[in-house]
C-alpha cells in the first residue's frame, strides 16, 4: 500500500516551482542587474511599468522576465493590474497583451499599430508565441475594439477570442484591470478571469490547447504593447506569475490525470478498507496456524518419545492411496476411512487411516493410538508402520490385512471353520494377555470388537485401533474415562453400558460377547444386556 501511496505521490508531485513577485516596480527592475529586460519604449515610473510611456505613435515596447521558464510540461498562473488610457477623445489604438515568447530578442521591428508588439507581417507563423491581448481598436477583422483573444500564429486569426462589450469592463477606460490566466498542465485548459481592481473575477475565456508543439519547452514571460496612428499607454502595476514544472507522465493528456487523481485514490481506499476488514481475519488464521503449530510440536516431541514408527510426508501417502480415492477405499470407521495404499517402505501395500476432520475427538484418539500402539510389539497386534501430521491432516499407516476384519465373517453369510475360529480366538487372547500382563504398565484396549479384529492372509487375529485405549498404573485397579466405545460402534464391553470405569475385565467381557459372536449374530440394540450372552 506504502508503494502506491509514493508512486500516487510522485505523480501529483511538480519537479519544481518557479515563482515571479512584483507587487510594484522599482528603476532598478530594468538595469542591467535587475530581472527584466525592458525594451524598445518601456520604462519604470512611480512604481508601475510603462510598455508606450510617451505620446508617440507607432511606438511598440516589450518586458520580459530576464530568465525562462519551464511552459511545458508544466501548469501556470499569473495575475497583474493594468491600465490602459487614451489620449484625447475616446478612440484609442492599439492595444497590450501577455507574452509566452521564445526567446528574450525585442518586438519584431513592425510589430507596432494592430500587431500590439506580438507579431509583424514577416513573423506571424514563424515566431513560436502565445499572446494573450487586449485589443483597443477595431480592425477589418476584428469583431469591435473592446476584446480579449488568444493568438498563436497571427493576430488575425485568433484560437480564440470574447468581446467584453456589455460585460461592464471598458479596456481604454483607464480604470485599473485585474486579470488572471490560468492554464492547466494536465488538462491543457487555459482560463482568463477580469474584473474592475477590487471586484471579484469573473472567468471571460476558456480555451484548450496544448503548448508543446506551439512554443518552445522554456520560454520568457512578459508583456508587449504598441501604438498606431492613435495615442495610448499601456502600464503594468503589479504582476506575480507561478510556473509549476509536472512529471513527465502528465504528457500523456488530461486522460491520465483522471485515471491517477480518481482511479488511484479509490484503489488506495479499497485497499485501506480491505485492510481494515482481513485484520480480524488474519489475527485469527494467525491465532489457529500458531495454534496448530504448537499442537503439532506437542504431538511430535510425544510421538518421538514414545517410540513411533516411521513419519511419513502427506505427499508420500497421498500417492500411495491415489489421491485417497474411493477405488482404495476399504472401509469407514468413527474417526474417519482407511484406504489401500502402495508403497515401497517398509510393506509393499498397506492400510492408511485417515482422521476425519469433523471428528471432535479424533485428535485425541490419534495421539492416544500412536503413543500406545508404537512401543507395543505382538504378533496379534496390528503393528502400526508409520504416521503423519502434515497439511492439518492425521493420518496413521498399518499393515494390509487382505482378509479384513472379522466382522465381515460374522452374521453376514461368511463363515469360518472351527480350527480357524479357534485360532483367531487364540490370537486375540494371546493379544489381550501381552496387554494386560506382559507389556509393563497394562494397557486397556477397550473397544474390542469385530471391526478392530483384522485377518492376514493365513487368518491370524491382529488387535488394532487403539484409539480409545488406556495405560492402568500398576497400583491402580482401573482408570476412568469420558469415553465408552468408538461412536456409532456396537459396545462390546457391556458393563460400560451402566458405569464409565475400565479395566482389564472389560476388555474379556468384550472378547467373551466377541466368542459368543461365532455362534449368533449380536441383537439389533445398542445396549447388550447379561441374559443376552
Amino acid at each position: 500500500m506504502l508503494v502506491l501511496v509514493i508512486i500516487f505521490l510522485s505523480l501529483l508531485s511538480p519537479a519544481s516551482c518557479f515563482n515571479i513577485s512584483f507587487p510594484a516596480f522599482d528603476p532598478g527592475s530594468c538595469s542591467d542587474g535587475g530581472n527584466l529586460i525592458c525594451m524598445g519604449s518601456v520604462s519604470v515610473a512611480n512604481g508601475s511599468l510603462s510598455i508606450t510611456p510617451d505620446p508617440t505613435i507607432n511606438e511598440k515596447g516589450r518586458v520580459l522576465y530576464r530568465y525562462p521558464v519551464v511552459a511545458w510540461p508544466a501548469s501556470f498562473y499569473t495575475t497583474f493590474t493594468i491600465k490602459i488610457m487614451t489620449g484625447s477623445g475616446s478612440l484609442g489604438a492599439d492595444g497590450m497583451a501577455f507574452v509566452l515568447a521564445q526567446n528574450s530578442s525585442p518586438s519584431p521591428s513592425l510589430s507596432f499599430g494592430s500587431f500590439m508588439g506580438i507579431f509583424d507581417q514577416s513573423t506571424e507563423g514563424v515566431l513560436q508565441q502565445i499572446a494573450i491581448e487586449f485589443d483597443t481598436y477595431k480592425n477589418e477583422y476584428d469583431p469591435d475594439g473592446n476584446h480579449i483573444a488568444i493568438d498563436t500564429v497571427s493576430v488575425e486569426k485568433p484560437v480564440a477570442l470574447r468581446s467584453l462589450n456589455g460585460t461592464g469592463i471598458d479596456l481604454k477606460s483607464g480604470r485599473e484591470i485585474t486579470v488572471k490566466i490560468e492554464y492547466d498542465g494536465w488538462s491543457k485548459n487555459m482560463q482568463i478571469y477580469m474584473a474592475h481592481a477590487g471586484e471579484q473575477l469573473v472567468s471571460f475565456l476558456n480555451h484548450t490547447m496544448r503548448m508543446k508543439g506551439r512554443v518552445p519547452r522554456s520560454v520568457y514571460v512578459g508583456f508587449t504593447g504598441a501604438t498606431g496612428t492613435l495615442l495610448e499607454t499601456h502600464q503594468v502595476l503589479s504582476w506575480n506569475f507561478t510556473s509549476i514544472e509536472l512529471p513527465k507522465q502528465s504528457l500523456g493528456g488530461g486522460k491520465k490525470r483522471v485515471l491517477v487523481i480518481i482511479v488511484v485514490p479509490t484503489v488506495l481506499f479499497l485497499m485501506f478498507l480491505a485492510t481494515i476488514v482481513a485484520i480480524p481475519f488474519v489475527r485469527r488464521v494467525l491465532r489457529r496456524r500458531k495454534e496448530s503449530l504448537a499442537r503439532k510440536g506437542d504431538i511430535e516431541v510425544l510421538i518421538a518419545s514414545s517410540n513411533a514408527p516411521k513419519l511419513f510426508t502427506y505427499r508420500q501417502l497421498s500417492k500411495a492411496t491415489r489421491n485417497f480415492s474411493k477405488v482404495n477405499l476399504l472401509g469407514t470407521g468413527g474417526f474417519g476411512s482407511v484406504y489401500k495404499g502402495v508403497t515401497k517402505d517398509p510393506h509393499p501395500t498397506i492400510a492408511v487411516k485417515k482422521i476425519s476432520s469433523t471428528s471432535k475427538q479424533g485428535e485425541k484418539e490419534y495421539l492416544a493410538e500412536i503413543c500406545t500402539i508404537g512401543r507395543l510389539r505382538h504378533k496379534n497386534l496390528l503393528q502400526l508402520q508409520g504416521w503423519c501430521h502434515d497439511r492439518d491432516e492425521l493420518l496413521l499407516v498399518y499393515e494390509y490385512m487382505p482378509n479384513g476384519s472379522l466382522d465381515r465373517y460374522i452374521g453376514k453369510g461368511e463363515f469360518l471353520d472351527w480350527t480357524t475360529r479357534y485360532k483367531i480366538l487364540m490370537g486375540l487372547a494371546s493379544a489381550l494377555v501381552y496387554l494386560h500382563e506382559e507389556c509393563g504398565n497394562p494397557v486397556v484396549h477397550r473397544d474390542v470388537k469385530p471391526n478392530n479384529v483384522m485377518l492376514d492372509s493365513d487368518y491370524n487375529a491382529h488387535l488394532g485401533d487403539f484409539g480409545l485405549a488406556r495405560l492402568l498404573q500398576n497400583e491402580a485397579a482401573s482408570v476412568t474415562t469420558m469415553i465408552a466405545g468408538t461412536p456409532g460402534s456396537r459396545p462390546l464391553a457391556v458393563c460400560l453400558s451402566f458405569s464409565s470405569s475400565a479395566s482389564t475385565t472389560t476388555d474379556f467381557t468384550s472378547s467373551t460377547a466377541l466368542c459368543r459372536g461365532h455362534t449368533k449374530s449380536f441383537p439389533d440394540e445398542t445396549t447388550v444386556h447379561y441374559d443376552q450372552l
